[in-house]
């Protein structure tokens, strides 16, 4: 009897200790103030909107854009936040605008005549720091990594450099660090999507060339319209 009493207790002992073993290594340590402090990645395809007549765009003019943002909640259940990013976006435009420098450096700008000039490529490109300032909704919780969100902001950018090329005829052109392209760029964004995947968009509340770029004799008030997908990673 003692015997079956003695084997019962220590079984029941070690069936406890091992069911403490195992609750222990199942608690899941939450972040009561876990922030969605994110690196993201994004992939557009670029517009240009408001064109001076006879603009037009062909091929592909694309985007990428990474950087990382800080998350700072603005509510008790950190659903809601405000967040500020830094990072870096490169931008290509092919459109039918020629581009040339003339003996005084100034730069100006003509609608290709297809009927007079024949080329194969003809595209500018802008290189930039981005600061984006985003108001951030989202349906996260401190254990659901895998959730619903809505962020609206407003993206500030400084050109660093640009470039432009053109490929045809009667010759090959080259250009750099133009000065009619506006340094700062700034607009309003919004990415909407579940989990990794989201929707992008960003339009330019400024033009992308300055007032010295003129087609017979008038601004280029055109600006950048960017459309495509977002990539946040924790």
């Amino acid at each position: 009897m003692k015997f079956i009493i003695s084997f019962s207790f220590l079984y029941f002992a070690t069936l406890f200790s091992y069911a403490q073993k195992e609750l222990k290594q199942n608690i899941q340590v939450v972040d009561s103030l876990y922030k969605e402090d994110q690196f993201y990645f994004g992939l557009t395809y670029n517009l240009i909107g408001k064109k001076p007549r006879g603009l037009s765009q062909s091929g592909f003019s694309g985007g990428f854009h990474a950087g990382y943002t800080k998350d700072m909640p603005i509510n008790k259940n950190r659903n809601k936040a405000i967040g500020f990013g830094l990072g870096l976006s490169l931008n290509s435009f092919n459109q039918n605008m020629l581009i040339t420098e003339n003996s005084k450096g100034d730069y100006l700008f003509q609608i290709i005549d297809n009927t007079e000039i024949a080329f194969t490529k003809n595209r500018f490109s802008t290189y930039m720091v981005e600061m984006p300032i985003e108001f951030r909704w989202r349906t996260s919780t401190p254990t659901d990594y895998k959730f619903w969100r809505i962020y609206t902001g407003f993206k500030l950018g400084y050109v660093f450099t640009n470039s432009y090329k053109f490929e045809g005829t009667p010759e090959d052109i080259k250009l750099t660090n133009i000065s009619a392209i506006n340094n700062l760029q700034y607009g309003l964004t919004l990415a909407a999507g579940y989990n990794t995947w989201n929707f992008y968009l960003y339009y330019a509340l400024n033009p992308i060339f300055n007032d010295t770029a003129k087609i017979d004799n008038k601004v280029i008030n055109a600006n950048a319209i960017k459309i495509g997908l977002m990539f946040y990673i924790l």
